[in-house]
């Protein structure tokens, strides 16, 4: 391993393969849907944020578990076909993660995922040097005693963290304590602090967990974030949607991207949800990555969302 090249991103997490099935309209109970299409594409959240950061002429790195199945051939090539340097190891007779993705006509989408407990990652699969020959690293819950091994070696090299959770998995007040960039699904810190309001809910995990930000995702009304000292909110932009699945994975990779150029907080936020909402005119996790032109475009010229949320 000493010759491990340093890379701006490495990513601890998870993949899955993405069965997307396009309806209608979301199926009633007990009631019969005729299908429009289905396509099968690679997807997970570390896994789709790395990508969209190598597409953007970042260099990456991404440490996850497969199967020996023919999901783990389509995340092979993927992880190939863009150039991202993946370090996987493989579970002989395992089954990769799946989602079956149902998509209805406004593009929003519901998932269904099932993963086979011998693909969690341990800390033990861990390598210490993947990990600090990078300039950042990016985490998700899933596996969670590995994510936070990764994010304490991160820490002890000075290293930037950023997580994207949107669940209270066992454990996961031990990883907390160990990211800078704490952004979360909309829920997740009105569950966590057992506080109904968001804004001071975000107040709460920022004190409590040292984080320099924390931050959730909220749809059509964009991202709230807090810094310590004051909110920042940046509306969504407005595009015609097809499919939302993955749209916090890419917002996600706008924000490191913008970290990692050194930014400004406004214009990481801005060029995260371009990014989001761009990506939610194409089909899948990854089928609406745009180029940095295409998405500083839509910031400059793009209309957004109205600003519903107030924050003081």
């Amino acid at each position: 391993m000493t010759d491990l090249l340093k890379v701006d991103l490495v990513g601890v997490g998870l993949n899955a393969t993405d069965t997307l099935i396009s309806l209608p309209h979301y199926p009633a109970p007990g009631s019969k849907t005729e299908y429009r299409d289905v396509s099968v594409m690679p997807g997970g959240q570390v896994a789709t944020t790395v990508v969209a950061c190598q597409h953007w002429g970042m260099t990456t790195r991404y440490v996850g578990k497969l199967g020996d199945d023919s999901a783990a051939k389509l995340h092979r090539e993927a992880f190939v076909r863009e150039g991202v340097e993946a370090r996987l190891i493989t579970v002989a007779g395992g089954a990769s993660p799946q989602s079956l993705i149902l998509v209805d006509a406004d593009g929003e989408r519901t998932v269904l995922g099932r993963r086979d407990e011998r693909l969690i990652l341990q800390p033990e699969d861990l390598d210490r040097q993947w990990v600090t020959n990078a300039r950042a690293l990016h985490v998700d819950g899933h596996d969670t005693a590995a994510a936070t091994l990764a994010a304490e070696w991160a820490r002890e090299a000075g290293i930037p963290v950023i997580a994207d959770l949107d669940e209270l998995y066992p454990g996961v007040e031990q990883l907390l304590e160990k990211i800078d960039y704490l952004i979360v699904s909309r829920d997740f810190p009105t569950r966590l602090m057992e506080e109904a309001h968001l804004e001071k809910a975000l107040r709460r995990m920022q004190r409590r967990y040292r984080s320099v930000l924390t931050a959730a995702t909220l749809g059509e009304e964009g991202v709230l974030a807090w810094d310590g000292k004051q909110f920042h909110h940046s509306p969504a932009f407005a595009v015609p949607v097809i499919d939302t699945t993955g749209a916090g994975d890419i917002f996600h990779a706008g924000f490191i991207y913008g970290l990692l150029q050194g930014w400004g907080l406004k214009r990481q936020l801005d060029f995260a949800c371009a990014a989001a909402a761009l990506n939610c005119t194409g089909i899948g996790a990854r089928g609406g990555i745009q180029t940095v032109a295409s998405i500083e475009q839509l910031m400059a010229t793009g209309s957004r969302h109205p600003a519903a949320r107030v924050v003081a």
